[in-house]
């Protein structure tokens, strides 16, 4: 006997679940309690460095989430499929935090001459005085200061710093504009949104691709100023899609305990997205050793000492825990089609690479400083490094929680609703 499944029917009610409140209000609860530890640390520590390092971490991370949402965005609108429908709204709300990313830079900004040897060359005297560099390397440091000048000084921090955000904003107010504007449009003139799409989110790929490399360079790389990586921005490009995919992985499964996610996520689109989250850690794995095998074996004195400073010193015990964490943990446990099948295995998976990718934004920052170079120390200080990027996280996560509210979560004239309104075991 022939046997017919009827398809599932959205409900009328499309806003975000009550519970997203309850998750806004506990974001809240950890971003106090985390910042009145990092105020503890520092008085403990008798000393502000490692919140300012601290915090470059957090910005770093969380403008991940937030751009790296406009990225994957633009990536999904490029490709087309299924995941759209699912992961937009999610993407979009992300993209919509921009403006407290904005306030963390701002709060950088002020940071500048404690982190930046070239935006303080008085630092890298300072580090001399204190034995913890030699004289060849005081004139390698002066030297790269004043090669990279044009690029690396204040002025021109401020200027390409503001660029970017103004490239920035104004994608992610298109993107979410034409979001809305497509919603109240009908079904039949989805070949014209598709093509717009396509046409604002390719060339948008490339420019962000561009400027998110201008920022990471003043955040990240400059920190030790002899330091430079041809592939160093494609790293981070593809770190954001990895922690971004984690966090609309978590958030759609979350989700999916009530409606409309529970009716439109089903096993298969879960599991075709925990497929597309292994496939950027292999990728992520892929770019990483890639860099290190060829700056090691070039063996070049100009280049090993970036990795000799987070090696020596114990902290290749931090390096071996970073290869396990991010990338051999994430790749093993997704290799399994009965974890990425599994919600809540999915969901601890997923919630294990952010960590991981916090961890390695640690292992990146923290050795760029003279006092922690082939040095790795306990001190009140490294503790900030949880503290302040926790803090940071959860008041941005109360934020994206608060964008989750303000939109519907599903858009209701997109072309595979139908597709993902069927029965995944329907037959005639």
């Amino acid at each position: 006997m022939a046997h017919v499944s009827h398809a599932k029917v959205l409900p009328a009610d499309l806003s975000a679940p009550p519970f997203v409140n309850a998750w806004k209000a506990r974001a809240l609860m950890i971003a106090v309690l985390f910042t009145v530890t990092a105020v503890v640390l520092a008085f403990l520590d008798g000393s502000m460095d490692h919140v300012y390092r601290a915090w470059a971490v957090g910005l770093v991370l969380n403008f991940g989430f937030c751009c790296g949402g406009l990225l994957l965005l633009m990536l999904q609108y490029v490709t087309g499929g299924k995941w759209g429908l699912l992961l937009r709204r999610p993407l979009e709300a992300m993209s919509r935090t921009l403006p407290l990313i904005i306030l963390y830079w701002i709060a950088l900004g002020f940071m500048l001459k404690r982190l930046y040897m070239w935006a303080n060359p008085q630092m890298a005297l300072d580090s001399f005085n204190a034995k913890l560099i030699t004289s060849e390397q005081l004139q390698t440091i002066q030297h790269a200061i004043e090669w990279k000048r044009p690029m690396l000084n204040v002025g021109t921090y401020w200027i390409v710093s503001l660029i970017c955000f103004a490239i920035w904003g104004y994608y992610t107010w298109q993107l979410n504009t034409q979001s809305l504007r497509r919603e109240k449009d009908t079904l039949a003139n989805t070949p014209y949104w598709i093509k717009k799409f396509e046409n604002i989110s390719g060339f948008g790929m490339v420019v962000y691709s561009l400027t998110m490399t201008a920022m990471v360079i003043y955040w990240v790389m400059s920190m030790d100023v002899t330091w430079y990586s041809s592939v160093y921005g494609l790293l981070f490009l593809v770190g954001q899609g990895y922690q971004v995919l984690a966090l609309a992985l978590i958030t759609s499964m979350a989700l999916s305990k009530a409606e409309p996610f529970k009716t439109i996520l089903r096993g298969t689109e879960q599991y075709d997205l925990g497929k597309f989250t292994f496939a950027f850690v292999m990728l992520n794995m892929y770019l990483a050793f890639a860099q290190f095998l060829i700056i090691w074996s070039g063996n070049l004195p100009e280049e090993i000492p970036w990795y000799m400073d987070r090696i020596n010193g114990h902290w290749g015990i931090v390096c071996t825990l970073d290869f396990i964490f991010h990338w051999l943990v994430p790749f093993s446990l997704l290799l399994s089609r009965d974890i990425k099948k599994n919600k809540k295995r999915l969901i601890r998976v997923c919630q294990w690479m952010i960590f991981a990718k916090f961890f390695d934004l640690f292992w990146l920052v923290e050795p760029n400083f003279k006092d922690a170079a082939r040095n790795l120390h306990f001190s009140w200080g490294i503790l900030e490094y949880i503290a302040v990027p926790v803090a940071m996280t959860a008041l941005w996560v109360a934020y994206y929680c608060i964008q989750l509210q303000s939109r519907p979560l599903v858009q209701t004239n997109d072309p595979h609703l139908a597709e993902i309104l069927e029965p995944e075991h329907a037959h005639a």
